[in-house]
This record gives structure tokens, C-alpha cells and sequence, in this order.
């Protein structure tokens, strides 16, 4: 089968087309026939030589995918050759065939066709475990105040809509007019511009100096002091990126006084028992609004999966709104 290799860890220009083995399924799983796959900066990073897969996993690069079922492994129920489905990945999503444990499926939102699909699993999955199921330290609740930052991005986009969905009032950050647009569209009520206003400034503006209930981090460390001087009494911060750097320093006194939480993990390295709670819980809560037409997966383009490395560049210059998609087809 064809699949997006990795030459050596470098920029776009080390991933090229080739061949493999068509992997086999094990017990437990699927194999998909991949109709696409979606670009996560996760991939970047990995392509860089900086993330590596967890153990087990494919070196392929690729966390989530859309497809149809080409064969089932032993101990599979509940679905069958030729379903269509979505699936979130431990790696392998850019080729043309992947390997995927039964639990980690989603059957595709009636109405959604396969490729607008496979922009759906990571950034659906992981606002859903992070600040929308009722577990996480950071959930949020109908009705809440909720601050995303880059809320052009893939996660960005998917969190406005669902917030939005359930009554939140929604803030959120981008760099361009084009980007603070699109998220007004969504449903942000309020859109900054982090490059020429102070955001934490601009929410106590115009929550009467209370602050937001939820922030939802890609940034990390460079924003740790504003996320917490943007975040009302109660407060939760989830952080799920690194993109500004992963140490940085927190007024634990200003965080105590506020009675507020910072909450941090990953989607990538989680269990599979873990990964099925979280699309199942997915699937049962998000879905439904994608049926009533009340959220939608943004695709910013599609392109074939031999230009992975064009999509690559793209996401690097965050000259996109929502997701990247790679056909195989």
C-alpha cells in the first residue's frame, strides 16, 4: 500500500509517497480501507523528530482517519466489512490502509460525507475530554463563559461551535480579520486579536471584571499568567498544547485566591479503555449536533495524501481556518 514516509526528521520536504506492507489486524481491532486522514500539528512534531509514536503504535504518521472496513480482526462485534466509520489513531492515518482498535470507531454523522469525516476524531474528541464531559477537572457547563484560544485552528473551531451549542458564552483569540471573522461565525461572541490587544483585559471588559469560567489552551506556558488574570473566581484552565513553550512560571497565590484549577493532558498516549470512553461519550454527545446541523467539521482545503508535505507547510504558517484533509483517493 501507499503511505507518507519520513525520511529523517526535518521540515515538510522528508515526507515523500511510498510503498509498505499492508498491515493486519490483531485481535481487537479493524482494518480501513483510509478514504482521508486530517493534518494535526501533533504530526508536525513527530515529523520533526519530537514526538515520538507511543509504544506500539505505527510509525506512520496520522491520529485520526475516515474509511471504510476492509477486514475484521478476532473478538470484533458490532460491525462489519464494509461500514463506514471514522476512527481515532495512535498513528498510521496517512497511507492507504491503517489498523485501528474496534473501540476507537465512530460510525461517520449521517448526513457528513467520509472525507469531511476524518477532520472530525481529534479535535472532536478531545474538546469533548477535556472541557465537556462532566470528568475532567476543567469541565464546563451549560451556560458558562469559555475563552479558546486559536480559535481558527482545528480544536479552536470545533470548541466555539460546541460551547456555543450548549449556551456557553464564548471568547476566543486569532491573529488575522479573516480568522476573528470566521470565529465570530461559529459563535464566538467575542473574537480578539492576541497580536494587538491584551486578551485577559479585553474579557474583564466585558465580563464586569469577572472573568471567564473556562479556558481551553493550545498556548501553555507563555500564557499561564494571562489565562489566569483572564479566568473568573472557580475558574479552570485546560491546557492541551505546548505551542508556547512548557515551563513557565504560575502566581500560585493569585491561583489560590481565585479557587481555581489548571488541568493538563494528551489524547495521543491514553489507553485504548480510556480512548473507547472517550468516543463513545463523543459519538452519544457531539454527533447529534452535527445531525441537527448545529456544528460542522471546518476544512480549511483537500489534498492528496502525496502532498503532505504542502499541508504540512501550511499548518507551519497557520495559513489555514479549521483542518487540513488528505484524501487517498
Amino acid at each position: 500500500m501507499k503511505a507518507v514516509l519520513v525520511s529523517e526528521p526535518g521540515g515538510p520536504d522528508v515526507l515523500s509517497l511510498g510503498e509498505v506492507a499492508d498491515p493486519v489486524p490483531a485481535a481487537g481491532e479493524v482494518l480501513l480501507d483510509v478514504a482521508a486522514t486530517a493534518v494535526n500539528r501533533a504530526d508536525l512534531l513527530q515529523r520533526a523528530g519530537h514526538y515520538p509514536p507511543p509504544p506500539g503504535a505505527s510509525p506512520i504518521l496520522g491520529l485520526e482517519c475516515s474509511g471504510r472496513i476492509a477486514a475484521l480482526g478476532s473478538a470484533v462485534s458490532g460491525w462489519q466489512v464494509g461500514d463506514e466509520v471514522c476512527a481515532l489513531l495512535s498513528g498510521g492515518g496517512y497511507a492507504e490502509r491503517v489498523c485501528v482498535p474496534a473501540v476507537q470507531l465512530m460510525r461517520v454523522p449521517a448526513g457528513l460525507d467520509l472525507i469531511s469525516a476524518a477532520a472530525l476524531p481529534e479535535v472532536a474528541c478531545t474538546v469533548w475530554s477535556m472541557v465537556l464531559d462532566r470528568a475532567p477537572a476543567a469541565a464546563l457547563l451549560p451556560g458558562e463563559s469559555f475563552l479558546v484560544h486559536g480559535g481558527s485552528s482545528g480544536i479552536g473551531t470545533m470548541a466555539i461551535q460546541l460551547a456555543a451549542a450548549q449556551g456557553c458564552r464564548v471568547f476566543t483569540t486569532a491573529g488575522t480579520a479573516e480568522k476573528l471573522a470566521a470565529c465570530r461565525e461559529l459563535g464566538a461572541e467575542v473574537a480578539i486579536n492576541y497580536r494587538d490587544a491584551d486578551f485577559a483585559a479585553v474579557i474583564r471588559e466585558h465580563t464586569g471584571g469577572a472573568g471567564v469560567d473556562v479556558v481551553l489552551d493550545t498556548i501553555g506556558a507563555k500564557y499561564l499568567p494571562a489565562n489566569l488574570d483572564a479566568l473568573a473566581t472557580g475558574g479552570r484552565i485546560a491546557v492541551i498544547g505546548l505551542l508556547g513553550g512548557s515551563t513557565g512560571s504560575l502566581n500560585l497565590a493569585s491561583l489560590m485566591g481565585k479557587r481555581a484549577t489548571v488541568f493538563a493532558a494528551t489524547l495521543r498516549a491514553r489507553p485504548p479503555e480510556q480512548k473507547a470512553a472517550i468516543v463513545t461519550g463523543t459519538e452519544a454527545h457531539v454527533w447529534p449536533l452535527i445531525e441537527a446541523g448545529r456544528v460542522r467539521p471546518v476544512v480549511h482545503e483537500v489534498l492528496a495524501l502525496a502532498q503532505a508535505g504542502q499541508a504540512h507547510r501550511i499548518v507551519e504558517d497557520s495559513g489555514h481556518i479549521g483542518k487540513l484533509v488528505l484524501a487517498t483517493g
